[in-house]
């Protein structure tokens, strides 16, 4: 049976957690962006929605710099994210109102300064830094079933007088790896997202890029390693 220090080391994630602004960009493609994308192919554009429309250059991601990388990545240098204005549903599929757009390498990738002038949103560099630990959110926000038990008898035994009294670290920050921040009862980092996908990544609101997921909530992702496919998940207070 695991004691408290063996279940924290278990349940337990890395982070790269994104601090926003503050500091002057290079202008570079080696950097991470909020509200702004730079890195293209030759032939591409900020993609259409399904209405014809520019989707909103939401975040770039420059992998092999960052202090940790989930390996659901693995092979992945460079990856963009864009989104409609009419939000999709949750778990709708990439395409008509989101993209992902993965690059393994930067052969082909060129600087481009394109921009949504209907968007909203301020563009920020992003500034990585390191979270040792991150946990879940008790409600459906990631523990296995046995995990779930384990904490319930240790509570039962005096070990804690609660979950938050020793799982209290969780980054709410537009982050890389770790554990999604859900606003309601989640909906786990896996299987839910589809079969064979895991969390990898969430872009949270922010009052300094103006972005305001709903109300205060995240864009929540998951990749299957084995399609190379996202899905989308979000909810808000």
């Amino acid at each position: 049976m695991k004691t408290l220090e063996e279940l924290k080391q278990e349940i337990g994630r890395k982070v790269t957690a994104f601090e926003v602004g503050g500091f002057r960009p290079l202008d570079t493609i080696e950097e991470s962006w909020i509200a702004r994308v730079t890195a293209y192919k030759e032939e591409e554009q900020i993609p259409l929605d399904d209405k014809g429309k520019e989707m909103i250059p939401l975040l770039q991601l420059y992998l092999p710099n960052l202090p940790f990388v989930p390996k659901a990545l693995e092979g992945i240098e460079l990856l963009t994210v864009f989104m409609s204005y009419e939000y999709p549903e949750q778990l709708e599929p990439m395409g008509n109102k989101w993209i992902i757009r993965e690059y393994t390498s930067l052969d082909g990738i060129v600087q481009k300064d394109l921009t949504n002038k209907d968007s909203i949103l301020k563009a920020f560099p992003l500034k990585p830094r390191l979270e040792e630990v991150d946990y879940p959110i008790w409600d459906g926000g990631g523990l296995t079933l046995e995990q779930e038990d384990r904490i319930c008898e240790m509570e039962d035994e005096g070990v804690m007088d609660s979950y938050y009294d020793e799982f209290d670290t969780h980054c709410y920050d537009t982050k890389l790896g770790g554990y999604p921040s859900y606003c309601q009862s989640g909906i786990g980092v896996d299987k839910e997202y589809g079969e064979g996908y895991e969390f990898v990544f969430q872009i949270s609101t922010n009052e300094k890029v103006n972005l305001n997921v709903v109300d205060n909530g995240s864009f929540m992702f998951a990749r299957n390693a084995t399609k190379g496919d996202w899905s989308i998940y979000y909810d808000f207070y």
